[in-house]
């Protein structure tokens, strides 16, 4: 099978869209490996570069009228970091739901023109991280971009926030009428390792990035999260194949150019919170058709 290494990630900060479309200048090797963990990665496909950072805090804000009228249902959110994590069985996973409350608090705000929330309380540990968005019943891509370079979670999903919000070019920005439609997920990436071969991964348990030279000679990157060659129903052959065209690749695919590409493989802890969810972990009280109640953004207090 020959040596394999752990790959830290990238220096350079990446922005990348779900399937990584994107031609980047890599650095080699780089150091800030989150801890415990090598590196980073994301889902579905397209690719955007860019970012958009808040700053400030926030205090006691009145809930817009939208929110006043959503239909609330009880929920437990506690166990949900559990329910969706993505990880290895019997470890405890960073990501958590919190992570999304916070993510759906920094939309929220940038849509309704408040100032950005505060600093949660989850760690603000780097890690390589990508959001998405999902909407509808049938949880359709919407956007989905984030980076392979390590980040404190903080400013690092503040940023990826808004960027796959807003920046995705796949799709118009989101608007905050689509709001009560939304699922968010964040995704922390780990364990990166250079694979022996384009092979050299597992459907469902891997996330890959690979690395080839175009029929241009031009190097390009595309990756692609844990879950998407399984919610697709792929092989290993059909998502590189899948990689190469969302990379750019025009030229026939054949195993003897497959047997070029520089294969990374990693894995992600993904945590998905619907904004249904995300407003019932809020205690409101109604009063004449009024929300009397904490703002959206004391989660951290």
């Amino acid at each position: 099978m020959g040596k394999r290494r752990c790959v830290p990630p990238l220096e350079a900060k990446l922005a990348s869209g779900c399937c990584g479309v994107k031609k980047p200048k890599l650095c080699g090797n780089s150091h800030g490996a989150p801890p415990g963990s090598n590196s980073n990665s994301s889902s579905g496909p397209g690719s955007q570069q860019g970012g958009e950072s808040g700053v400030g805090g926030v205090g006691n804000l009145a809930l817009s009228p939208p929110l006043a009228r959503i239909n609330l249902t009880p929920a437990v959110v506690s166990p949900l970091a559990l329910r969706n994590g993505v990880g290895g069985c019997g470890r405890n996973l960073v990501v958590s739901a919190e992570m999304c409350f916070y993510c759906f608090d920094v939309l929220y705000c940038h849509l309704h023109g408040y100032p950005q929330p505060c600093p949660p309380r989850f760690t603000n540990d780097p890690y390589p991280l990508f959001v998405t968005w999902k909407t509808g019943r049938d949880k359709r891509l919407r956007g989905c971009i984030g980076t392979f370079s390590a980040m404190n979670l903080h400013s690092g999903l503040r940023e990826y926030t808004l960027t796959s919000a807003l920046k995705d070019s796949r799709f118009p920005p989101l608007t905050r009428e689509e709001l009560p439609k939304l699922f968010c997920s964040v995704s922390l990436l780990t364990n990166f390792e250079d694979a022996v071969d384009y092979l050299d991964w597992e459907v469902g348990e891997h996330g890959i990035r690979i690395e080839f030279v175009n029929e241009k000679g031009i190097k390009r990157t595309a990756t692609y999260l844990p879950e998407v060659a399984k919610e697709q129903d792929w092989d290993q052959v059909q998502t590189i194949d899948s990689l190469l065209r969302k990379g750019g690749f025009k030229a026939a695919i054949t195993n003897e150019f497959r047997k070029t590409i520089k294969l990374t493989r990693y894995r992600s802890e993904k945590v998905t919170i619907s904004y249904s969810e995300y407003i019932s972990s809020h205690q409101h009280c109604y009063q004449n058709g009024t929300v009397h109640s904490p703002t959206l953004f004391n989660h951290y207090s």
